[in-house]
C-alpha cells in the first residue's frame, strides 16, 4: 500500500512540473519519501502518508512530531551530502487515500511548507 501511495504522489508531482531527484532516500537518520525541485532552484523533501481507510484518522493526521524531527534531519544529511552546504528547501506533505480493494488513489492533498 506505501509504495502504491508513492507511486500516486510521484505521478501527482510530476503532473505539477516538479522534477524527482531522488526517491526513498536513506541515511543513518531516517527516510526521505521522495526530494524533488519545484522550479530548477527549489529542493523540496516530501513526506507521503497512505491510508485506506479513515477509521485510524487522515492520512495527513498520521505525521508525528518525531517523524517531521527525522525529516529535519535525514535533509540536513542530504544536502551536505548532495550540496557540501545547506540550500533553500522546503518541506511537503502529500496526503494519499487509496482504494482498499484496487489501490488506486481516490484523493490526493498536497500540503506545502508543513514545518514552518
Amino acid at each position: 500500500m506505501g509504495k502504491a501511495g508513492e507511486e500516486a504522489a510521484r505521478s501527482y508531482l510530476e503532473s505539477k512540473g516538479y522534477r524527482i531527484a531522488e526517491a526513498n532516500f536513506r541515511c543513518p537518520y531516517g527516510e526521505i519519501d521522495l526530494v524533488t525541485f519545484d522550479r530548477e532552484d527549489l529542493l523540496v523533501f516530501v513526506e507521503v502518508r497512505t491510508r485506506t481507510g479513515l477509521s485510524f484518522g487522515t492520512p495527513a493526521e498520521s505525521i508525528t512530531a518525531g517523524k517531521l524531527k527525522r525529516i529535519q534531519k535525514s535533509a540536513l544529511y542530504y544536502m551536505k551530502g548532495r550540496f557540501q552546504e545547506e540550500v533553500a528547501c522546503r518541506f511537503d506533505l502529500i496526503a494519499v487515500q487509496m482504494d482498499r480493494k484496487s489501490l488506486s488513489p481516490l484523493d490526493i492533498r498536497h500540503y506545502l511548507s508543513i514545518l514552518d
